[in-house]
């Protein structure tokens, strides 16, 4: 448990950096290196008090050791270059050990104030290197500001889903465990911690033996692209009682060297970006792909032990998409290792991306006996969707985690899972999921669909709309009918909105509807309602159905297979409720009263402008006259007729 007095210590070490060094990666790397370079001189001097000679900062190094360097009276710039030389020649150091090589490895001092320097090993000065597990918990906190690296597609997975993986797979004291895209090696030291609690007795005591802790701590693997995240991997590790922690620099996707290593557990989540062009991988892989998500995926389960079991964070595309590689590598899953999908809230990465992910559960040895694969979903994982992630109470991790640890040890014991279902999670079986061909893993195509209770009576759509397929290309005003017009994006999976422009001009064979000087790749929908994969199809309801109460109920309740982009046979089979007309337009009279309030705010809020009074005296400079740009590229472009030979861009990343 990270203690009130080392978090604010490392808080006060970030607050006076950030000055000097706005990026908090290049914070959290500064605070490292001071770090270690403070335990080293720590470990000489603890050396020395038992009879034992200095190892770190002896012979000509010796002029660097941290009491010199804080407490020894130096000026300020004297200290500011003798700590900015001795993080430099560090790597040099033969009495430095490789691991310690390599976290110095290329470090330097970004900044060249003295006060600045002072004030911040005043505070580095205030650790001592007594109790490494309350200073992995500080050094996982300090990890904590990283929260993303969007630039390689990374993005820091919460600790409580960390935890939640690693219980799922129940790691134990002789496996092997892998993480093949470590970054700051959170899953590793999840997985450690698990194992030590494991084998705790009733005081927390350890009942390891030395062997098996040596044992133990050889069983744990890393890879990352990135040398920065290797270093904080190498700290965090060591930090947490790793002598000799290996984690490697190591390009899963491109590099032979490591093929060859296998594990029982594997956790990962890895990074899902694609550079242009796509990544190049060699030809081992079974599934041949240039997309990252497939790859990635592909490695972890090529790279199981016979009996082995991974637990990988995974985009929503590879879930259903239908590209070849994806669907290759469904099959495989499928077919040799899937054992549950797990659907996380779409704003578990918030704020850093609101990508909708899920958890592949992978178990080699009980898919080869299976017959089912199961999925859960976890609705809230106890903290709110928004940018802050406020903590709430609502959480059902712990749930899952019962009853899909549950689900798993009755499979093992193959017992029967036919008609499987529990709170938040059901099986099905696997001829079910070959049936399509695509391998589709969305749990809502098998889900069985609850009656939704109603005091009116259902009806089937197919028993009381007519379709009407309108001829190419032809205004919405002259398909007869005047009034609003619903729309459907292809790209997603429910109504994007209504329109009321009858000029919008309506390509039945395409599905397009085009908007003055603008095309949209929509579904039309003309009055009633419309749908269909084979071209555009108008829905004209009966007289005892309003096309505004059709459209709002799809709107709330879409097609739980599919969504609207495909299937119409699917929505002629929906069972809607029929209230009466009079109660129909008054459901729809407050939904678009308070969509009007809605539109209101945001009208509100796109109106306003803040106003500064300009006073006309002033003197009017160029932007490029007072400043610069430091980094960035030009592209050109030709905009409505006119060449720009280059114009400045700057990555967001860049900008502090």
């Amino acid at each position: 448990m990270l203690d009130v007095d080392t978090r604010r210590r490392i808080d006060t070490a970030r607050d006076i950096l950030v000055g000097k060094v706005p990026d908090p990666k290049s914070q959290v790397e500064q605070i490292t290196i001071a770090l270690i370079y403070k335990f080293m001189d720590d470990m000489d001097a603890e050396n020395e008090e038992w009879g034992g000679e200095r190892e770190f900062f002896a012979g000509e190094f010796e002029q660097y050791r941290w009491a010199n360097l804080v407490r020894g009276g130096l000026g300020g710039h004297e200290m500011l270059n003798r700590y900015a030389e001795a993080i430099t020649r560090m790597p040099e150091n033969p009495r430095v050990p490789s691991l310690f090589r390599s976290i110095f490895n290329n470090a330097f001092l970004p900044y060249r104030d003295p006060e600045t320097l002072r004030l911040f090993l005043r505070e580095i000065d205030g650790f001592e290197y007594s109790d490494s597990e309350a200073l992995g918990d500080a050094f996982e906190y300090l990890l904590s500001v990283l929260g993303s690296q969007g630039d390689a597609g990374q993005f820091r997975t919460p600790r409580h889903v960390i935890d939640f993986i690693v219980g799922i797979l129940d790691p134990k004291k002789d496996e092997s465990v892998l993480d093949p895209a470590c970054g700051t090696a959170g899953f590793l030291i999840s997985a450690w911690k698990y194992v030590m609690n494991a084998n705790a007795d009733g005081e927390g005591g350890s009942t390891l033996t030395p062997d098996e802790r040596d044992r133990l701590a050889r069983n744990f693997t890393g890879y990352d692209i990135s040398p920065d995240m290797v270093r904080l991997s190498l700290v965090n590790m060591y930090l947490h009682g790793f002598a000799d922690p290996r984690i490697y620099e190591y390009d899963t996707l491109t590099s032979e060297e490591r093929w060859g290593v296998h594990a029982d557990v594997v956790l990962a989540n890895p990074p899902f970006m694609n550079p242009k062009g796509g990544i190049r991988p060699h030809k081992r892989f079974s599934v041949q792909s240039t997309r990252s998500e497939v790859l990635f995926v592909d490695y972890m389960a090529e790279h199981l032990t016979p009996n082995g079991r991974a637990g990988i964070i995974v985009p929503e595309g590879i879930i259903f998409q239908t590209q070849r590689a994806h669907t290759q590598l469904r099959k495989m899953l499928v077919e040799k290792h899937l054992a549950a999908v797990v659907s996380l809230p779409a704003g578990v990465f918030n704020p850093y991306s609101g990508v909708k992910t899920s958890i592949l559960i992978l178990d080699s040895a009980l898919a080869r006996r299976s017959k089912h694969v199961a999925f859960f979903k976890v609705e809230n994982d106890g903290y709110d969707l928004g940018a802050q992630r406020r903590p709430i109470e609502a959480n059902d991790l712990h749930a899952v985690h019962t009853e899909l640890t549950e689900y798993l040890r009755r499979t093992r014991a193959e017992e029967s899972m036919d008609g499987y279902e529990s709170e938040h999670g059901f099986a099905v079986a696997k001829s079910r999921i070959t049936e399509g061909g695509d391998y589709n893993l969305s749990a809502e195509r098998y889900r069985k669909r609850q009656a939704r209770p109603t005091k009116w009576p259902m009806v089937r759509l197919g028993d009381v709309i007519q379709t009407v397929t309108p001829p190419y290309k032809i205004l919405a005003r002259d398909l007869g009918i005047s009034g609003r017009y619903p729309v459907i994006d292809q790209s997603q999976t429910r109504i994007a909105g209504w329109t009321d422009d009858e000029d919008a001009l309506v390509d039945g064979s395409k599905g397009l509807v085009i908007f003055g000087d603008h095309t949209c790749t929509v579904k039309f929908i003309k009055e009633k309602f419309a749908q269909g994969a084979d071209g555009v199809k108008i829905i004209v309801s009966p007289e005892n159905i309003l096309p505004e109460f059709l459209y709002f109920y799809l709107l709330h309740y879409p097609l739980e297979q599919g969504g609207y982009r495909r299937h119409f046979s699917l929505l002629k089979q929906t069972s809607i409720p029929l209230p009466p007309l009079d109660i129909q337009r008054e459901i729809v009279a407050e939904i678009e009263g308070y969509q009007r309030v809605i539109d209101g705010a945001r009208a509100v809020v796109e109106a306003y402008r803040p106003h500064v009074a300009v006073d006309p005296s002033w003197p009017l400079v160029r932007i490029g006259s007072i400043s610069s740009v430091e980094s960035g590229f030009g592209f050109p472009l030709d905009y409505q007729g006119s060449t720009v030979d280059e114009i400045p861009f700057l990555k967001v990343s860049d900008m502090n």
